[in-house]
């Protein structure tokens, strides 16, 4: 009776860690070592580029983006006006992001929060799975250097909602982009 009772155990296991991994999801994460960042500096979300037909969807990943910056570091966190970051089909992302550290370095900000969305949808098909694919880069607001970068994808599941696939994946990069603040 024990040899069954051990190898059901085993079983059981082998079973809840496979539906576990099953339910998280298709995720990919590539990620640069974390910078060692000071934990009291000031910082700032500048416009995400969208390279994706969705409209806003750069708007989009950068409120997600901010709110969890907020989360995870005690700093104080500044976001590039609105107003001054409206997307269009063709707008100059180079120049854009230049106004943006520039304003960045008025506010006092010593580091930048930036990145670019790459898929922002709803998979065609039945089951309509959601789908996000976005970049977070790191900066240095007096160099303009880029301090750290990670890129990664994530699809869930029919009854995800996008916002919701979104959050994670920028929840787990950010994590890793700041896993050295001090």
């Amino acid at each position: 009776m024990t040899i069954e009772i051990s190898h059901l155990r085993r079983l059981t296991a082998t079973l809840l860690v496979s539906l576990l991994t099953l339910l998280a999801g298709c995720s990919t994460l590539d990620r640069g070592t974390p910078p060692k960042l000071a934990g009291n500096a000031t910082w700032a979300v500048l416009p995400f580029a969208n390279h994706t037909e969705t409209p806003l969807a750069g708007n989009r990943a950068e409120a997600i983006a901010e709110s969890l910056l907020r989360t995870q570091i005690t700093a104080k966190v500044k976001r590039y006006p609105a107003s001054a970051q409206q997307e269009t089909l063709f707008d100059g992302t180079e120049r854009k992001q230049d106004e943006a550290l520039a304003w960045a370095r008025e506010q006092g900000a010593r580091y930048a929060l930036t990145g670019s969305v790459d898929e922002w949808r709803y998979k065609v098909g039945v089951d309509g799975e959601p789908a996000a694919g976005v970049t977070l880069e790191i900066i240095d607001v007096a160099s303009g250097e880029a301090l750290w970068s990670g890129a990664g994808g994530k699809s869930g599941w029919s009854r995800e909602a996008l916002s919701a696939v979104a959050r994670q994946l920028i929840r787990d990069l950010l994590r890793a982009g700041l896993s050295d603040v001090h």
